[in-house]
């Protein structure tokens, strides 16, 4: 029996050995859910536990109280890092299923510290808070957490069973006008309409939306439109939010918006501003290898995943911006059938029983097991990474 075999062989039995220390934590977690930039409870528990297990603990990265690190190995070979997430849902708790990202990625740390104790290598395990709005990820990433990085594997609970994940890029913008505020029957020519400009940038992106490719589009609210109905508005402002199949698209959407943006101020004699209002995620590049590489270690789990259906996206998350500076994989496993949603009530209810617990169990092996292939075959990080070359060098 190779080398290779006798490490997935210990993962699995140390899986299982592992399975109601794992539950227990992802229920711990699932009960008491936490917002992004709050999940202090939920950090403290995890790094607690890989600490107990002899991995060297770095709290509070990137500037994030909520964020952490957690190495092993003797720094030697190859690196790979195990993501957790574990911010949850305003009124809706964990109905992203985020306790069971957080709940595989330390059994697959575990259950792989477990049967390779000696690591010619290093196993990075990284808390990431905030998926859900503010993109600890993409924090981390400028920061620096994820350099020297060969392999950043996780996987995320959904209504599909995909090998990969068709995520977009993804910003926000906040557009306001300043106009001149006016009496609309005292002195009406005086005043310049700042919500008129804003309402006239909405129809104008009603017409952009109809000619968008597949996958793109650009969805806003009014979020400032006057103080009362006797007075024409000086100030008007609308948060819009963008997606593009790709980077270079969503860079194209955000010109667009903003030549119509001045355009129309310059017709309604307004001005207008442009900020960014959230932290930009990038369009998700999946590395085939490693995904082919955790599918096969998935089905021997119990546990199968195939290829995303055409023409279906499923939004944007900051593991995008990793998957730029490292091979990345963010597979689906399904908890609830394709008829149903996450960020919803019957999603948190599944992310805490039985179907959830299967997923997160069969992931936890095969996550650990494709991070012992990165470590003990330098060959398939190499593929991984000449694959990933390839894409950005398309632009894909």
């Amino acid at each position: 029996m190779s080398t290779t075999e006798t490490v997935h062989d210990r993962i699995r039995h140390a899986t299982a050995e592992l399975a109601p220390r794992l539950w227990d934590i992802a229920q711990e977690l699932h009960r008491h859910p936490e917002l992004a930039f709050e999940e202090h409870r939920s950090a403290a528990l995890l790094s607690k536990e890989l600490e107990s297990e002899g991995f060297i603990v770095e709290r509070g990265v990137a500037g994030m109280e909520t964020a952490f690190t957690a190495r092993a190995g003797n720094g030697d070979g190859p690196c790979v890092a195990l993501l957790l997430e574990y911010d949850a849902l305003p009124d809706l708790g964990h109905a992203c299923g985020h306790n069971l990202i957080a709940g595989a990625g330390l059994g697959a740390a575990l259950a792989l510290h477990n049967a390779m104790p000696e690591i010619d290598g290093t196993l990075l395990v990284v808390g990431t808070p905030a998926e859900e709005g503010g993109g600890g990820k993409a924090i981390e990433v400028e920061a620096g957490v994820f350099d020297g990085v060969d392999a950043a594997l996780m996987f995320h609970p959904g209504v599909y069973s995909w090998s990969s994940a068709p995520l977009t890029a993804q910003v926000q913008y906040r557009v306001g006008f300043h106009g001149r505020a006016a009496h609309p029957t005292g002195n009406p020519t005086e005043g310049l309409d700042a919500l008129a400009a804003l309402i006239q940038l909405f129809n104008t992106v009603a017409v952009v939306q109809r000619r968008l490719p597949e996958g793109s589009h650009i969805q806003g609210i009014i979020t400032e439109g006057g103080r009362a109905t006797n007075i024409v508005p000086d100030y008007a402002e609308g948060r819009f939010g963008l997606r593009g199949i790709t980077g270079t698209l969503l860079d194209e959407l955000i010109a667009e918006l903003a030549r119509a943006a001045e355009g129309i101020a310059l017709a309604t004699g307004t001005r207008v501003e442009l900020t960014q209002a959230s932290t930009r995620y990038e369009h998700f590049r999946n590395s085939d290898v490693l995904s082919a590489t955790f599918a096969e270690h998935l089905s021997q789990a119990g546990m199968t995943v195939g290829e995303p259906t055409p023409g279906i996206y499923l939004g944007s998350s900051d593991i995008g911006n990793v998957s730029a500076r490292a091979p990345a994989i963010h597979p689906f496993v399904a908890i609830l059938g394709p008829d149903e949603s996450d960020h919803t009530p019957r999603f948190a209810e599944a992310a805490g029983g039985p179907d959830g617990r299967k997923a997160m169990l069969a992931s936890a092996e095969a996550l650990a097991r494709t991070a012992a292939d990165v470590l003990l075959r330098p060959e398939l990080g190499a593929r991984a990474w000449s694959e990933l070359r390839r894409k950005e060098a398309a632009g894909l």
